[in-house]
């Protein structure tokens, strides 16, 4: 390291260490320091002046290609001559727009560096590497103008592509999808079948949610053999030790959340203290994350009290296994079907009559308990770990556009994802048979199910609202998101078919408190609540719109006809009823969409600070703090404070009434068509009763899941890398 070297290390040291709510320019200052040892480092690795930035961009890709960083794919599909023109469009400028940790968290994790970790790319260059790989199969006559536009969204930091594409677009190993779902089937074969592809998409940088439901409880029969069933414990268990063992791309361990039915008979058996510190530890899985599906019966029966006001209300639980067995449910193929497979419609209570009818049948074993007993297991767990995530299934399959495919009160979706936005259609994958071919090899037959992938973008909201872009940035957004889908190559088959199966997208957005701040809104006021539901119709207008506008262009997703896109459902039932939403509805009817569902608002924090904005739509935890992981800790302000905006940003954990924040979810929640990763911020002295009043407001409120509990006596939890975006 040069002496220049050392002293600019010290300037960005001494820089940071000035950044405070009364000087947060600072980072700004260090910003432009670091930017330019990438600079030097750059121009040193690829042998150019650093006086000139940016240099020669097809020398970068053909560097990069030749060394097998990068994929051969983009000299391939582009010519010397377009990749030279659209190295002109390289705006140097736009580093400027960067914040020290954004600039430095993008600089650290995801530019590409050779094998000795030398950096090669610089950050308008990653930009357009990936507008060029998610566009490189557009059509020749109009794909230089959408590489440009696309890295127009990126560069000037109006919206942020998912970890997976960020980090892995036109590099020669990853894929760029963010989270998968998985529905384990009750058998042996199942369940191996799922650890090994939860495996397989771990190594690839993918977080999973897996529904465990159909897995037969603790003592339930094998093979008509009393009492053999081991329950899901073990299993949950062995998926731990693969989370751990197969890590994303050796830079963290694997990611997953698994969810059980709260009508299961292993919920109480061990599945609410998996992760907590008291117990069993051999029936312990604390490197996973959990979530419970909840019907709405289950809220009704917490809110049952006998004439002193104790409350009351009954619950019995069941082995998935067993229902099957005795009740003598099933589908109109002959398939049998179990409480977890029917939901409550608006009009007619599927879940709560099978239900009654598994309760009054005398043959069939259940473990009963108050339903307060059991959500006081929930809220205590949730206290000390965070989880379990809430998954409320009945709204989330009322509100599914794509349930034509099971039919109305059949469950299509059982639960969600790691980051509990994702809500899409989910089925099994079976094992049908094995054979030896004429070769002699053994080949199996699946059958497969839907396995859910999610394919993810955000808008950085303070920027593209305050500078009207959005009716030109969401197109090419979701193009950018829909290219995804075929560009990608995923390791799970029965995934990659699901893919293409219905084309979904999850865009979503970040910086939502920045954006409130910056319009001198108080959180705590129906003026939030307001924007909140104007802002994001807003923004599912123009997605909507967009999908339509491919659909014309790229045909429709497989299973449009009949879907509530096709019969106008969708737009009914959200009260889409003004002259351009008319208009809309008669478009897609006429042309149907791209996308089978198109909106999730995922967590964001690194790619929300690579924006240089707040996390999803959280409220900020205070006006200065410490940004701390493993390798760097940061002081590090709001976004734009100063004398104005001070006043608007709360800490996160001192919003008087979390009441607020479920308000404005709603409101945002009607119009995003699959779901929102939402935290509750609690003290860690708040009461049973409050914590239930919260969890029961959110649930009145319409809201379809929510993530973490946040309380002020857990230590730091971990976000969800593979969902920012």
């Amino acid at each position: 390291m040069t002496l220049g070297a050392v002293e600019r290390d010290r300037k960005i040291q001494d820089a940071l260490d000035r950044v405070s709510m009364d000087e947060p320019h600072w980072t700004f200052e260090a910003a432009g320091l670091y930017l330019e040892k990438l600079y030097e480092q750059a121009a040193q690795t690829r042998g150019y002046s650093a006086a000139n930035k940016y240099d020669d961009f097809y020398g970068l890709i053909y560097g990069l290609s030749r060394l097998g960083i990068y994929s051969k794919d983009l000299l391939e599909a582009y010519s010397e001559n377009e990749i030279r023109l659209l190295g002109k469009e390289i705006a140097p400028e736009r580093d400027e727009l960067f914040n020290y940790i954004g600039l430095f968290l993008l600089a650290d994790r995801y530019l590409a560096k050779d094998y000795d970790g030398r950096v090669w790319e610089l950050p308008q260059e990653r930009f357009l590497i990936i507008a060029m790989t998610l566009m490189q199969k557009e059509p020749k006559v109009r794909r230089l103008e959408l590489v440009k536009e696309a890295y127009w969204a990126m560069s000037n930091l109006y919206m942020t592509v998912a970890t997976p594409t960020l980090s892995n677009a036109g590099k020669s190993f990853g894929q760029m999808s963010s989270c998968f779902i998985d529905t384990v089937a009750d058998s042996l074969d199942g369940i191996y079948q799922n650890n090994w592809d939860v495996a397989r998409l771990s190594k690839d940088g993918g977080g999973l949610g897996v529904y465990y439901g159909k897995v037969r409880a603790l003592g339930s029969d094998i093979r008509k053999f009393k009492g053999n069933s081991s329950g899901v414990i073990p299993w949950i268990r062995l998926l731990n030790d693969t989370a751990v063992s197969v890590d994303q791309l050796g830079q963290r361990q694997g990611a997953v959340a698994v969810y059980l039915d709260v009508f299961h008979k292993d919920i109480m058996n061990g599945f609410l203290d998996l992760k907590t510190n008291n117990g069993d530890e051999r029936r312990k899985a604390h490197d996973i994350f959990t979530g419970v599906s909840i019907p709405d019966l289950f809220m009704q029966k917490l809110q049952e009290t006998d004439e002193n006001g104790r409350s009351v209300g009954e619950w019995h639980t069941f082995c998935p296994h067993e229902v099957k067995q005795v009740m003598g449910w099933k589908d109109d193929q002959g398939n049998p079907l179990g409480l977890e497979d029917f939901y409550d419609e608006t009009d007619r209570k599927y879940f709560t009559e099978k239900y009654e009818e598994a309760v009054n049948h005398p043959l069939l074993a259940r473990k009963s308990f108050r339903a307060m007993d059991v959500m006081a297991r929930i809220m205590v767990s949730q206290l000390e770990t965070g989880t379990p995530y809430m998954f409320y299934r009945d709204e989330v399959n009322r509100q599914n556009p794509n349930k034509h495919l099971r039919g109305i009160g059949k469950t299509s979706i059982y639960c969600s994802n790691l980051c509990s936005e994702i809500a899409q259609n989910m089925s099994p994958t079976e094992i049908i048979k094995e054979y030896k071919d004429e070769e002699g090899n053994l080949v199996t037959v699946k059958k497969p199910g839907d396995f859910v992938v999610c394919n993810l973008s955000s808008i950085n909201l303070p920027r593209a609202v305050q500078a009207d872009v959005l009716s030109r940035l969401i197109p090419i957004q979701l193009r950018m998101l829909d290219n995804v889908i075929d560009l990608n190559t995923i390791s799970v088959g029965q995934a990659e078919v699901t893919n293409g199966k219905y084309r979904a997208v999850g865009l979503g957005t970040f910086g939502w408190h920045h954006l409130l701040a910056l319009r001198s809104i108080h959180w705590e006021t129906e003026e939030a609540v307001e924007y909140a539901d104007s802002l994001y119709e807003e923004i599912a207008w123009h997605t909507i719109r967009a999908s339509a506008g491919l659909a014309e262009e790229k045909g429709a997703f497989s299973e449009f006809q009949n879907s509530e896109w096709h019969t106008g459902s969708f737009f009914e039932r959200r009260g889409y009823n003004s002259e351009r939403w008319d208009a809309l509805r008669r478009k897609v009817a006429a042309s149907g969409v791209r996308n089978g569902w198109m909106m999730a608002v995922a967590p964001n924090s690194s790619t929300a600070k690579i924006g240089g904005s707040t996390d999803g739509i959280d409220p900020l935890y205070a006006v200065e703090y410490a940004e701390e992981k493993k390798n760097f800790r940061f002081n590090v302000t709001a976004p734009d404070l100063n004398h104005r905006t001070y006043d608007y940003y709360r800490r996160a954990r001192h919003v008087l009434d979390q009441k607020w924040s479920i308000r404005q979810n709603a409101a945002r929640q009607r119009h995003i068509d699959q779901s929102i990763s939402f935290n509750l911020y609690v003290p860690h002295t708040i009461r049973a009763k409050e914590l239930l009043e919260l969890h029961l407001e959110a649930w009145n409120c319409g809201l379809k899941t929510s993530y973490y509990v946040r309380s002020t006596s857990q230590e730091e939890i971990e976000a969800c890398e593979a969902c920012e975006s």
